[in-house]
């Protein structure tokens, strides 16, 4: 018998049909480890799974793709479910996977963590962006299911607690893939046509696959990007959700979100009743303060004698004259009697006084005071001045004194 001889493509075909057929290949559960993840364009998803003796390579086309509620990261331990065949134009068989968990963990908390992180990581939770929440609202815009429990609590405690805010319901749905795009919407709205002062946005309590729609990031964004205040309240006290992050106020139940966005009227009013009580204390206070003054005001004296204000200042001026007056004649005698010890301090230093006691004061032919016997030659005419008069006198010879004796007449 001839031996067949197969072709390429016979023998990728020929293997193809052996997986296909074997049953336990068309629903295998595979645990590993990613490696080499690569999203396309196409939205086709390609990478390998590892363990620490193999590798399998995988795909996982966009429909698939498309439900994933995590991101796949390289090094991530995963369960992927699909089929194992060939595919023929390489000949390498490979994984089709239809899902993907994380192992040990959840797909939907694995999302979850994912999303806060990315959006921690932008500054969506940063308080520097929380808006303060209105004290006395006028409207509240409540964004919920117009089906759900919450949504009537929500308006039966705004009625009880504060009738004057006016209710505005934008119903949406709050599960299911539709949910997210239509919260994030009536947001929007909500902001664009400014129908609230604050908007609560929530639901009643459920499964995190109930509340996922709070876990969307276009309704994270979308909370964020608000300019009126929202207040986050999904499910009952012990859930959280990516819109308790962003929002500005997070309530543990829709219940609660009610509270929070409008004060007590009973509170109101006590405090109202306190506040007009300690206005009219302190009104009555101010009263009886300006009273006692005006009374205090009655008695003086310049409202009981108009012209006794005048006469204090008159006395005051007449005063003020007297010691003025004092103080000039004070200075007047203090600079006389300076002027007495000056003109005597002068009148000893006069020469006339010097001339009084016998001396003289002779002055050369120009006027000039003759202090030496150099100053003068002979025969020259000086003139000599006395204690009393004075003369004329030529001068014969001029002198040296030697000691205390005066020259002998020649």
């Amino acid at each position: 018998m001839e031996q067949h001889i197969f072709g390429v493509t016979e023998v990728n075909q020929l293997v193809k049909l052996l997986l296909d057929g074997e049953p336990m290949l068309q629903d295998v559960y595979v645990r590993g480890e990613l490696s080499n993840y690569k999203m396309y364009p196409s939205g086709h998803h390609y990478f390998t799974l590892k363990d620490p003796e193999g590798a399998l390579r995988s795909v996982m086309f966009r429909g698939q793709a498309s439900r994933l509620r995590f991101r796949p990261e390289n090094g991530m331990k995963v369960i992927a479910q699909g089929r194992i065949t060939v595919f023929p134009r390489d000949g390498a068989y490979q994984l089709y996977c239809n899902s993907l968990t994380p192992e040990g963990a959840g797909d939907l908390a694995v999302a979850f963590e994912q999303l806060k992180a990315k959006l921690h990581a932008e500054g969506l939770f940063d308080p520097a962006h929380k808006k303060p929440l209105p004290p006395y609202p006028e409207r509240v815009a409540i964004v919920t299911s117009s089906a759900g429990a919450a949504v009537h609590d929500m308006i039966r405690i705004l009625r009880r607690r504060y009738p004057l805010a006016k209710v505005v319901l934008l119903p949406v749905r709050v599960q299911g893939a539709e949910a997210p795009l239509e919260i994030a919407g009536a947001i929007r709205y909500a902001n664009q046509w400014r129908v609230g002062d604050v908007i609560i946005t929530g639901r009643g309590g459920g499964s995190m696959e109930d509340l996922w729609a709070f876990n969307d990031e276009r309704v994270a964004r979308a909370i964020y990007h608000s300019d009126l205040p929202v207040i986050s309240a999904v499910g009952h006290e012990p859930d959280v959700t990516i819109s308790d992050f962003v929002a500005d106020a997070r309530a543990s139940t829709p219940s609660n979100a009610a509270e929070i966005a409008a004060p007590d009227q009973e509170a109101l009013k006590q405090w109202l009743g306190g506040t007009a009580a300690r206005m009219e204390r302190a009104g009555s206070a101010r009263l009886a303060a300006l009273r006692q003054r005006l009374e205090a005001l009655a008695e003086k004296r310049v409202l009981r004698d108009q012209m006794a204000y005048v006469q204090d200042k008159r006395m005051e001026l007449a005063h003020v004259q007297q010691r003025l007056g004092d103080l000039s004649a004070g200075l007047v005698a203090g600079k006389r009697q300076r002027v007495s010890v000056l003109g005597a301090a002068l009148d000893a230093m006069s020469p006339l006084k010097v001339l009084g006691r016998g001396y003289a004061m002779a002055r050369g032919p120009s006027g000039e005071i003759l202090r030496s016997w150099r100053d003068v030659q002979a025969g020259e005419r000086v003139s000599v001045a006395l204690g009393e008069g004075g003369f004329l006198c030529t001068v014969e010879e001029p002198w040296k004194k030697e000691g205390t004796a005066w020259p002998e007449k020649s």
